[in-house]
């Protein structure tokens, strides 16, 4: 049980650390890779949610993580990599890690779309070196039913964040605690 919880706390560890420029996770996907799942993700995303492609017309940009690794047992960490886009274009390429601490335990595979809605919040992805969510623009988390009543009059937050495709057994896919680096494609 000590070795468990002990390899876990190191994973976790090791996946906090920003890695050298020249180092690459063994997880790391090729920049083709991730615009490949990038545009598959936004296809089903428009086709489930119809908001999200009115979100998207109004966004300034899009950051597409389409897989992000999840596990745990009371150490926990996840992982993923994702593309920035404007418009059609991509302009840069992210990875998105976390590190928890608690009562958990299980894996969990999931992705999440954020929609940068003003310059303000796209400037500080930009400039902050390691956006951590809940600490910088206001970023609101859409479910279901909150998705279906959005007008362009209650757009109003600086960052919206729609998860998608959970697979597995773990509680939560929330986005609090995540540290969101650019890293070179």
């Amino acid at each position: 049980m000590l070795r468990a919880r002990l390899a876990a706390g190191l994973l976790a560890l090791a996946l906090t650390v920003t890695p050298p420029m020249n180092a690459r996770p063994a997880l790391a996907a090729s920049a083709a890779q991730i615009n490949r799942d990038a545009n598959a993700v936004i296809v089903t995303l428009y086709e489930k949610h119809p908001e999200a492609k009115q979100l998207a017309a109004r966004a300034k940009a899009i950051l597409i993580f389409p897989s992000i690794y999840k596990a745990g047992f009371m150490f926990g960490a996840q992982y993923g990599e994702g593309v920035l886009r404007r418009g059609n274009t991509s302009v840069g390429y992210y990875n998105t890690v976390a590190a928890s601490y608690g009562w958990q335990a299980g894996a969990q595979a999931f992705g999440y779309a954020l929609f940068f809605m003003n310059d303000a919040a796209l400037n500080y992805l930009d400039k902050s070196g390691g956006f951590e969510v809940g600490v910088g623009p206001s970023i609101v988390v859409l479910d279901e039913g909150a998705g279906k009543s959005m007008t362009s009059s209650t757009v109003t937050q600086d960052i919206y964040a729609l998860i998608f495709d959970q697979k597995g057994m773990m509680a939560g896919a929330g986005l609090q605690g995540s540290k969101i680096s650019k890293i070179e494609k």
